[in-house]
């Protein structure tokens, strides 16, 4: 493990441990932040724990060009109960993803400083964030990180049941029609896996977030 110093820098992943906890420390400032991330390493720690900088052995992923939904979900965008936004809310979006209630969970890794410091990275336009709507109600949405070729998902909410798959559905068809490599949901849980998403090993994914020539991904 490696401790971070004021020095921006973030050391190799292969040097993460068997969980894939590579360096505790530094700081949440925004070089450091797009450092990490084009790195393939993210934040994730409790509030009253210092940073923990991650890079799993196995990425949660989906890939966009050969994702596909299910039929229920299809079937409830097309009742029309819902309308998705992008980028209208993510103040909103961001602090109904801390309040959310996780199973197995007491508190949240979304801390003030993480809202801080992806508020600010969110008004550079490389922090995304989605809304559903029930009306004129915010009932679910996402945030996550632009990298251009790879969108890294952070968290979602559902204030009613699957309002937060509509936000995640609109999300895949807008990097499948951008042509994206992958979006990255970073570590596996059972409501990912529902929804399409699948691992692969850290080399293949490093490989992915590395590459110039996106075109050559075809559907692989």
């Amino acid at each position: 493990m490696h401790f971070l110093t004021k020095t921006l820098y973030f050391p190799p992943v292969t040097e993460a441990s068997v969980e894939g906890l590579l360096a505790v420390g530094g700081d949440l400032s925004l070089p450091r932040l797009q450092l990490a991330y084009r790195s393939g390493i993210f934040p994730w720690f409790d509030a009253d724990e210092p940073i923990l900088w991650w890079a799993p052995p196995q990425r949660m992923v989906v890939h966009p060009a050969t994702y596909k939904p299910s039929k229920s979900l299809r079937n409830l965008r097309n009742r029309g109960l819902f309308t998705v936004t992008r980028n209208t809310q993510f103040n909103a979006v961001i602090t109904h993803c801390q309040r959310a209630p996780r199973r197995g969970q007491t508190g949240t890794w979304i801390s003030r400083d993480i809202i801080r410091a992806y508020t600010a990275w969110h008004a550079l336009g490389e922090v995304v964030s989605y809304e559903v709507w029930q009306g004129d109600r915010l009932v679910g949405g996402l945030y996550g990180v632009d990298l251009g070729h790879v969108f890294c998902g952070e968290s979602m909410f559902s204030l009613v049941p699957n309002a937060s798959k509509l936000a995640f559905l609109q999300l895949v068809e807008d990097l499948k029609a951008q042509n994206y490599a992958l979006l990255d949901c970073q570590v596996h849980n059972d409501h990912l896996e529902k929804l399409g998403a699948f691992e692969i090993s850290r080399d293949a994914f490093m490989q992915i977030l590395h590459k110039e020539d996106w075109s050559e991904l075809g559907s692989d």
